[in-house]
């Protein structure tokens, strides 16, 4: 089983839903990084569950523990453990199903492939195992903002219900001002009355999540397997319930020509590019020459179509991208499934679990995120002198 996510900054997570506790253990974070606890914490806090009333009633202080890796107020470059204890498990809420397989769930896939499963919450396939990411994304957020770096998710649509505004029109901040935390304060409360209304019908609702990028430099990425948006979709889409990636122009750009779709570069809106080189043109029109590009600025484009990355590494430009999640798969309403002897039974719905997982998500997409930018920035520093 692979429980290790990145190349230099490497995150290894343990711990089960219904266990004593979760955690991380975080390897490859450089020595002399400010270590802010309260922070770290803050960010766990978004997550946790009980936040509000349309998430689930879990109640759980997520209150992290630091084991290792950090002394007088910065990280030492060994390894960084975190713990977060288990407090409110009901593990007799899952009795019913010790013999029976969930549907959409990972409980028959999880049995097929070991043999042996924790049935209580769903163990370590369980959304409770985020919180160690989130804590892990937390200190990576703390290093990516030494290099100007932020990140910012924020819900975009539930159901029918979608943001159809450019993100940079936005203030992105106010997510935070709102239990589902979508950034426009109208279309937010229209978002959370029908996810009360679907909870109070048993019922469960889908969504998407936006992440946008700012300030990350040109360079991040590789060009063949591990390109950056290979390993951002990678990252999101071993999030629980995530169904679908896409960045940039994403799907809508099969409709647009290449004539319409490619970014053209330019350098305070005046200069174009050409194989990296800035063009000059002496007193012959049809002489042009390439010259070193020698501005102390990387050149912009005019549109960001690719989402700021090309050829699997980042242009200097904004990255975003959508993160579509599917309705929680436990309901409050009875369904047939089968069990363990491959008999068909009723399963009674019944549990704590959140009716739509995108408000919660927004912390995860992050915490992802930065897991990814954190690990390409080490790489990208080891790569050339």
């Amino acid at each position: 089983m692979s429980n290790t996510f990145g190349h230099l900054f490497r995150v290894t997570t343990f711990g089960e839903s219904h266990g004593v506790a979760i955690g991380c253990i975080i390897d490859g974070c450089p020595a002399g990084l400010i270590f802010d606890l309260e922070f770290i914490q803050s960010e766990l806090d978004r997550r946790r569950p009980g936040q509000s009333s349309i998430v689930t009633q879990r109640k759980e202080n997520d209150i992290v523990q630091v084991l290792s890796g950090v002394f007088e107020g910065r990280t030492t470059g060994t390894p960084i453990a975190f713990l977060i204890p288990n407090e409110n498990q009901k593990s007799r809420d899952y009795d019913h199903l010790a013999m029976a397989f969930r549907p959409s769930h990972a409980d028959y896939t999880w049995q097929a492939k070991f043999g042996h499963r924790d049935f209580r919450g769903g163990g370590r396939s369980s959304a409770r195992e985020t919180a160690a990411r989130v804590a892990a994304g937390a200190l990576a957020k703390l290093l990516l903002r030494t290099q100007g770096i932020e990140i910012q998710a924020f819900v975009s649509q539930v159901g029918h219900l979608e943001l159809t505004t450019n993100y940079k029109e936005l203030d992105l901040t106010v997510s935070e001002n709102n239990d589902i935390r979508c950034p426009d304060p109208a279309l937010a409360n229209k978002m959370i009355l029908l996810i009360k209304k679907i909870r109070k019908e048993g019922d469960t609702i889908g969504g998407v999540v936006t992440c946008v990028i700012s300030g990350c430099p040109p360079g991040l990425g590789e060009p063949v397997f591990d390109k950056l948006q290979a390993d951002l979709g990678k990252a999101m889409l071993s999030i629980n319930a995530a169904k679908g990636f896409e960045y940039g122009s994403g799907f809508a750009g099969v409709k647009m020509r290449g004539s319409e779709h490619n970014d053209l570069f330019t350098v305070d809106g005046t200069r174009s590019m050409v194989d990296g080189g800035r063009l000059t043109v002496d007193d012959t029109p049809s002489t042009v020459h390439r010259q070193p590009y020698t501005v102390n600025r990387p050149p912009s484009t005019v549109s960001n179509y690719s989402g700021g990355i090309q050829g699997g590494i980042s242009n200097g430009m904004d990255i975003y991208f959508r993160v579509a999640f599917k309705p929680v798969a436990t309901i409050m309403h009875d369904q047939e499934t089968l069990n363990t002897k491959g008999e068909t039974v009723t399963l009674e719905g019944k549990g704590r679990h959140d009716p739509c997982v995108v408000p919660r998500a927004v912390p995860i997409v992050e915490a992802m995120t930065a897991l990814v930018l954190a690990d390409h920035f080490l790489r990208m520093k080891a790569n050339r002198v």
